[in-house]
Order: structure tokens, then sequence, then C-alpha cells
């Protein structure tokens, strides 16, 4: 009998993850099969390229996938009863239900906007967080006229890209950014002075210390009860986990994330490995990993490696999931290139102008091509999954 590994979402986490397993693990020892709603991988951290009508290169699951052993299954995750074992899935392309039964679990369905309950948002706000999110924000764009106002609301890596990317693409719009607190205030004293550089070359209006009370589809007013004309406002205040793990018996923090160890497996499901932004994991000094690429990758690597180790009754690697570098594009062709600590703190070193652009370009592409080519760099020989663990399996079916 066959290990039977589902993984659920194929964002940077989930894909790479696995990736990773089908070239860990013998083919014929387990299955692996990756649940997604799309054909095509999304490159997130693009997303507000797409906004301003950039097009970028497809990228089908299928193409990347070929010859590895992963089966994609296109459908949207609906349930996990991980006491059953069981993922509902419905398919992509229609109504169709199908349960799909699992040995270990990949938790990576990841996050999408959170509108803080903010009165207004959820009906006038506009996201960046998914690719249907970015064509709708890149269709609203492109119907304005000149002089319109555009409000994006968040100070934050996403908030800091999508206004510096309208701004440069429509230049004839008029954008403002609204933060909760000074403009880049994480960020090096190098850092914030060529961000407010960059913000005021391209005419950005900044309301610092500023929090957005509602929103209406002409105006956002704020909490001390000034309005912001808006005609298109853009919410990035942070990202809110995928509802799913909220009907399920793990172990979750209040903000719905799955705790798991340092291996990437659920403290109450051992069967259960999360990764990406679905996961609570700590990182250095003790300090939560934030939402992130820089963060879901290496939690993919762990993973993987501890499912295939387990698995084959081997080792159990840990690998060092730490910080270096936090990379914000300022438009085509400026940008930021934060350099911290270990836990996310920033030192004084930063990287700016082209040079920094052309950097993150290069991130960019380079995570894109490590989902398109998650085997590589790996052993080629595949370890054996140890059969007592599937024999135990039918024994336990058999008597059921």
């Amino acid at each position: 009998m066959q290990h039977r590994i589902v993984v659920l979402g194929a964002g940077y986490a989930g894909a790479i993850a696995a990736g990773r397993l089908a070239k860990r693990l013998h083919h014929e020892d387990v299955t692996i099969t990756l649940v997604n709603p799309e054909p095509d991988f999304v490159e997130r951290v693009r997303l507000h390229q797409i906004a301003v009508g950039q097009g970028l290169r497809p990228r089908p699951f299928g193409e990347m996938f070929a010859g590895t052993g992963v089966e994609l299954k296109l459908g949207e995750v609906t349930a996990v009863d991980v006491d059953r074992k069981t993922v509902a899935v419905v398919a992509a392309n229609g109504p169709e239900r199908e349960e799909l039964e699992y040995d270990t679990l990949v938790y990576a369905l990841g996050s999408g906007w959170n509108d803080g309950g903010v009165p207004g948002t959820a009906e006038h706000a506009d996201e960046i967080s998914s690719r249907p999110g970015a064509v709708r924000l890149r269709d609203r764009l492109a119907a304005l006229t000149a002089g319109r106002p555009v409000v994006v609301v968040g100070g934050g890596l996403t908030g800091l890209e999508a206004a510096t990317e309208i701004a440069e693409a429509r230049p004839d719009l008029d954008v403002a950014l609204a933060a909760h607190g000074a403009l880049g205030e994480w960020l090096s004293e190098k850092g914030r002075a060529h961000l407010r550089k960059v913000v005021d070359g391209l005419g950005i209006t900044v309301h610092e210390h500023t929090a957005v009370a509602a929103v209406e589809a002409d105006r956002v007013t704020t909490a001390d009860g000034r309005t912001v004309p808006a005609e298109v406002t853009v919410w990035t205040t942070g990202f809110a986990v995928h509802p799913i793990a909220r009907a399920t018996a793990l172990e979750l923090t209040d903000g719905g994330q799955i705790v798991v160890d340092a291996t990437m497996r659920s403290v109450s499901h051992p069967d259960v490995y999360a990764v990406g932004d679905a996961a609570m994991a700590m990182g250095p000094g003790g300090k939560p990993l934030r939402m992130s690429c820089a963060s879901g990758v290496p939690m993919a690597w762990q993973a993987a490696d501890a499912i295939a180790a387990r698995l084959t009754d081997t080792k159990v690697p840990h690998i060092g999931i730490r910080y270096s570098q936090q990379c914000i594009s300022l438009g085509r062709k400026e940008g930021l290139i934060q350099f911290v600590t270990a836990d996310d703190q920033a030192v004084e070193r930063a990287l700016t102008g082209r040079l920094a652009a052309r950097y993150k370009e290069l991130i960019c592409k380079g995570a894109a091509w490590g989902v398109a080519n998650p085997t590589v760099g790996l052993p080629s020989r595949r370890r054996r999954v140890v059969r007592q663990e599937t024999a135990s399996r039918a024994r336990t079916e058999a008597a059921v």
C-alpha cells in the first residue's frame, strides 16, 4: 500500500513542499496529490504589477510537475476532517464533490486580505492578495480618468509596493497612502530617507499616523473624523489566514494559524504539517515567523524533509529559518533592500535605487524559479518508505 500525501494549496510553500517530497521519496511508496483551485502558479509578490496592467509569464503546474509524480487536482477545499483524515474538495469546473483520504496532510492554504472589520471595506475596497483581486483592481484603475483620487490604506510592504507601482504607472492619478504609523518606521534611517525621496518624487500624498475608520464608494473616513477622497481604495492592512482550519480540531492561535513545532508538524495532530501563512512557527529569538515568501519557502523545505525522514526512518533534519533582508519594489525603476538581523530587525545597511530594483527583480525571478524547479539541487536517489508503516495502516483498516 502506498502512503498517501495530500498537499493543500499551491502557493510558494505548498508547491515547493510537493515537489521536494516527490524528489525525496520513491514513487512506488507514496502518492502525492496537490490540491489547488487554479491551474497556474500565482506569483503573489507581483500582484501589484498585475493591478497596473503589466503582463506576467504564465507558469502552468502541468508543466512544472511533469514527470515528478505529483498529481494536480483542481478544486476548492471546503472541509478538512483531521479525525477521519479526509479532505473535501469541490471540482474547479463543476459542482462535483470529492473526498480525499490522506495519511499525511500538508496544509498550505495560505492567507487572503483582512478587512479588519472596518465598515464599508468589504463593499467598497479592493485587494491585491489574490489574482482575481488584482485583476479587478486593474480594471477599476484602467477606467479612471486623469486626476481621480486613489487611496492605498496600509503602510507595510504591500501598501508601499502598491502605492508606488500605481503612482509610477499612472502619474495622472492623485495617489495617496494612509499609514497607521510613520512612513517606513521599521526601516533604518537610510531606508526611510530613500523611501521618502521616492514617494515624494512620485507625487504620493502620505497621511501618517492615520487610522481609517470607514470606507465609502468615493472616500475614506479617518478615526479623527477627516475625510480623504478616494474613487478607488486599495486595502493592504494585513492578511487573514484561510478559514478552513477553524472548523477542525487542530490546535490554532487566536488568529487561526495552525500551531506547529520546529519541523512544521502540528502540535495536536502529528499526521498534519502546516507551512506558509497558515502556520504559526517560531523563528530566531523566539519570535513568530512573519507571513511572507521569505518564511514560507524554508518552512516548506523543513516540512518536506521532516516528512521524508520520518517515513524512511532516518534522522529528521532541522533547517535554520532566519531573515537576511526585506526586498521592496518601489515601481519598476526604484527599489529598497533593507538588510535585517536574523529575527527581522533592520540594520543600518540598505541597498537603494535602480540597483535595488534589479536586485528585487532577481529575488522574484528566483522565487518563481524555485517553485518551477522544486527538485533541482536535491539528491537524485529517492529513499524508500519503511514498509512497516504501510503494513500498520493495512492492519488498522482491516480491523475497522
